[in-house]
């Protein structure tokens, strides 16, 4: 199956982040922007700027997209941070591409690939988000969650009124990843009203409930209806 560049659209969560990457990338976008103000001439023309609040990490502004959206998505959506680069190619590689994003995304869209997480690793963790660097004394300050675990297993038994594994396979741990429509409208709006609720109640990120959202992406978008077999002793990836 081929899918044109028109088929793939990208959300762009963005805090003050240069993205005149965008423009080479050469595919139809939406900027939400939570930081300073964005020069037009930086962007494609055909960029949709939308202004957002700065709180809930990018899950708000994915999941402000989907409601806002989700009766006029494109085949594909690219969900991607204002700086996606530093998560897609191991370190001793070289540094990810525009161009090589680009390539990436139409690639699997051509193969009507219903899911990727777009980060060169997958994380393992349990309920907790453990392990994790959130306690790294290099980032304290930066949130007012530092310090503390990632609610994991909590979020999980909100979204899905269900128990939680004992273990997850995160496969968009950075919050960049593809998506196809499908995927997304398998859950109801009221699904996604209720995933946003869960992350404005914790709009500064100060119980890690963003940092949750990242090891569930796969989950979320796995259209699974999870019950007692949840609660299954090895990893949940879908």
């Amino acid at each position: 199956m081929t899918n044109s560049g028109t088929d793939v659209q990208l959300v762009v969560a963005r805090y003050r982040e240069d993205l005149s990457w965008l423009r080479e990338v050469g595919l139809p976008c939406v900027v939400y922007n939570k930081g300073p103000e964005l020069d037009p001439a930086t962007l494609p023309q055909e960029a949709t700027v939308i202004a957002l609040p700065n709180l809930g990490r990018e899950a708000h502004t994915y999941l402000t997209h989907i409601l806002a959206r989700y009766d006029r998505l494109p085949r594909f959506t690219a969900f991607v941070q204002g700086n996606p680069f530093a998560h897609l190619a191991p370190p001793e590689e070289p540094t990810a591409t525009p161009e090589g994003l680009r390539q990436r995304l139409l690639e699997l869209a051509a193969k009507d690939t219903p899911f990727a997480g777009l980060a060169w690793f997958r994380l393992r963790c349990d309920g907790l988000g453990r392990p994790h660097d959130l306690a790294d004394p290099a980032k304290e300050g930066r949130w007012k969650g530092w310090g503390k675990d990632i609610p994991v297993g909590k979020t999980f038994e909100a979204l899905f009124s269900a128990p939680a594994p004992r273990e997850f396979i995160a496969r968009a741990s950075t919050g960049n990843m593809l998506v196809r429509s499908d995927r997304i409208l398998a859950r109801p709006q009221a699904f996604y009203q209720r995933a946003l609720d869960l992350v404005l109640a914790d709009p500064d990120d100060a119980d890690n409930t963003g940092h949750a959202f990242e090891r569930l992406w796969q989950v979320i978008f796995s259209g699974a209806d999870f019950g007692a077999d949840s609660t299954a002793t090895g990893p949940l990836s879908i």
